[in-house]
Parts: structure tokens; sequence; C-alpha cells
């Protein structure tokens, strides 16, 4: 008699989509535990599939959707499901950091991030060992994993940075739970790592007049770079740019891209001066790039080599295009807000840096008009 095929154990979590009023899919997870139904909308969202970035959206969405979905049955699995406090104290503080950094990748973060923690989690162990508790992190203990990255070899924007995934890594535990209040907030500002004055190279007018005036070696390197300038585009967004993206609002030429770090839309107008270093179209279709680019290498050797035969005596990177575009739009007068919405950037504190630079140019400026009469 032939064996009964055994039944596969139903997953306890189920990935679900609702459909909304404005054509995205709102993912949830339905969750039947222990004879109960419950369900955890992730704040993710599925847009509709209308050209390749769409696509690859959606892909990482769902991607994300499963890393938490799996996260979820880890947990119930573990017993970890409604963790109490008196149990959180037995917690490990590097399978904390695991945790959350596997939080965060699911959530979307990027792989800088995650490398962050992890680069941090290590540090922690340097600093109190394998043993340490996640309940042992007190403001004692933190002043001295300050000391601990103080007395590294690393940058003090580095130590900066580290301490701040920490300090996120803290609030992640008291929203989970796990310790009723930040530590890190009982020290006092003068006490923490200080984030060191953020230098960005940029292009003055004439200087971006010389580059524009002399040739390149690579004329696509050339257009790509200067497109940049005017627009405030990353050199990911332009590799990625499809002439799919570039469309007409009236009179107006735009663009709009789903940005390649932050996965945030941008939608904004191109001027005529970004409009003149686009090739032409001709017959090409709307999923084909804009710009046909080298690698990057190639592409930071060209730079130096154009910068060079036009005089200009500073080191060039692609992200000084963005830095020229940021300083052009302030000094023409264009308001933060609005030059921060340009850029793309999440939070305007960003865009403040190059506002200090305008700041700081216009100082020069006032100081060398005293100079004539002394």
């Amino acid at each position: 008699m032939a064996k009964k095929k055994q039944a596969k154990a139903k997953e306890p979590i189920t990935i679900r989509f609702k459909k909304l009023a404005n054509g995205n899919q709102s993912i949830y997870l339905d969750c039947y535990v222990d004879g109960k139904r419950t369900y955890e909308f992730l704040k993710l969202y599925l847009v509709p599939e209308t050209d390749e970035a769409a696509r690859i959206q959606n892909r990482n969405t769902l991607q994300a959707a499963t890393a938490l979905k799996s996260k979820r049955i880890m947990d119930i699995a573990n017993g970890k499901a409604g963790l109490k406090k008196q149990d959180a104290s037995k917690m490990l503080l590097s399978d904390f950091m695991d945790a959350y950094m596997n939080l965060k990748k699911a959530k979307g973060q990027s792989v800088m991030f995650a490398n962050q923690v992890k680069h941090v989690r290590q540090h922690l162990l340097d600093y109190a060992g394998k043993n340490a508790k996640l309940s042992d992190v007190d403001k004692k203990f933190c002043l001295g994993f300050i000391e601990h990255l103080q007395s590294t070899n690393l940058s003090e924007a580095t130590n900066h940075q580290y301490f701040s995934v920490f300090t996120c890594a803290m609030n992640e535990a008291v929203k989970d739970g796990y310790i009723s209040f930040n530590p890190v907030t009982q020290i006092k500002n003068e006490d923490k790592i200080k984030r060191p004055e953020s230098h960005r190279e940029f292009l003055t007018v004439d200087e971006l007049k010389q580059m524009m005036q002399t040739p390149c070696k690579n004329e696509a390197v050339k257009n790509a770079y200067l497109f940049g300038c005017f627009t405030g585009l990353r050199i990911s967004d332009i590799r990625a740019l499809k002439w799919g993206n570039i469309y007409m609002d009236g009179e107006q030429m735009r663009l709009r891209i789903t940005m390649q770090k932050t996965r945030h839309e941008l939608n904004q107008p191109l001027s005529a001066e970004a409009q003149m270093f686009m090739p032409v179209r001709n017959d090409k279709k709307d999923d084909e790039n804009i710009f046909d680019l080298p690698t990057i290498a190639s592409i930071e050797t060209g730079l130096r080599k154009w910068a060079t035969n036009a005089g200009v005596k500073k080191h060039l990177s692609f992200h000084t295009s963005r830095h020229t575009f940021a300083t052009l739009s302030l000094t023409a007068g264009t308001d933060i807000f609005t030059t921060s919405k340009m850029l793309g950037h999440t939070d305007v504190k960003t865009t403040q840096i190059y506002a200090k630079i305008i700041d700081k140019k216009k100082d020069e400026a006032v100081n060398k008009i005293g100079a004539l009469f002394k």
C-alpha cells in the first residue's frame, strides 16, 4: 500500500496585498499564531510597473517584505514574540545589534548603513566583550564607548557616524520595549563626538566656464558632468537616466526619476543650460540610456585630466558637480528649501552645509573690500 504523502506544514505568516485608491498596493502580513489572527501593515508599497525603474523598486520592496516575514517567523520559532522586559535583560548586546542590522536591511536600508552597523557591533565587542548585555548599556557605558572610539585610528567623521548608529540602535531598543529609555540622552552635548566641519569641493562660475570651454577626451563624460552641474543629479542617477524619464510639461522640459540612493521620486524642471549637454535623442527608445558612460574609475581619471587641461587646480570627482549645482543655486538666490528639494535631500540640514559655504564666501568678499582701504 502506497504511503500517504505528508502534508506540508502551513507557514504562520503570509504576505498579502491591499489595493489602494492611487493604484499602489499596500503590503501586509497575515499572522495566524496560537489560534489568533493579527495583521501587520509594513508601510511598504508596490507601484504600477510603468517602467524598468518601477519594476526594480517593486522587486526590492518585495525582498524587504519577505525578509520581514522571515524575521517574524523566526521570532515565533524562538519564542521571542511578545518578549517581556525582564527577558530582554538577558539579551546579549551583540545579538541585539545583529537583530537591528537585519531589521534595517528588511526595511530597505542601504547596504552602506548595514555595514556601519556591523562595524559598530565589532567595536562594541572590542570595548565591552562578548558577554555584554543590552541591559549593561547605561550612561557610564556610553561615555566609555565614546572614549574607545576616540582611541582608535578612525577619523573624527567616522567616529561621529558610528556613535550616531549606536544612538539609533538604542532608540530602536526603546521602541521595541527592551529598555525604558536611551542612556545616550543623559550625556551632555560637549561630551559627545562632534561632527567635523564638512568640506564640499565645488567649481566657481569662472572655473565652470573654463571647464565648459575645454575639450575632454571623452565627450560623454564632459556632457554628463556638466549636466550634473546644472541638475544636481548623482552619478548613479545620471547613469540610470533614460529617455523615458524626460517629458514636456507645456513648454517646460522636466525629468522624473526614482533616485538610486534614497529610492525617493525626484521631479524637477531642466534648465536651458542642462539641456545643452544632453545628447540628441534621434530614434532612441524610452528604455535606452541618455548618457553612455565608462566605468567610475575611467570617469574619475578623465575628469582629473580634463580639469588639469582647463587650468582648474582642484581635486575633482563626479560628486563635485552636485556640490557645484547646490552652491550655484544658493548664490543665484534660490531659497534653501527649494534647493533642498531639487537635490532630493530628505533633511534640509544637509543643504544648510552649502548655505554656510555661501556665507563664508560673502564674508571673504566683504573683508576683501575692507582691505582696499588699509
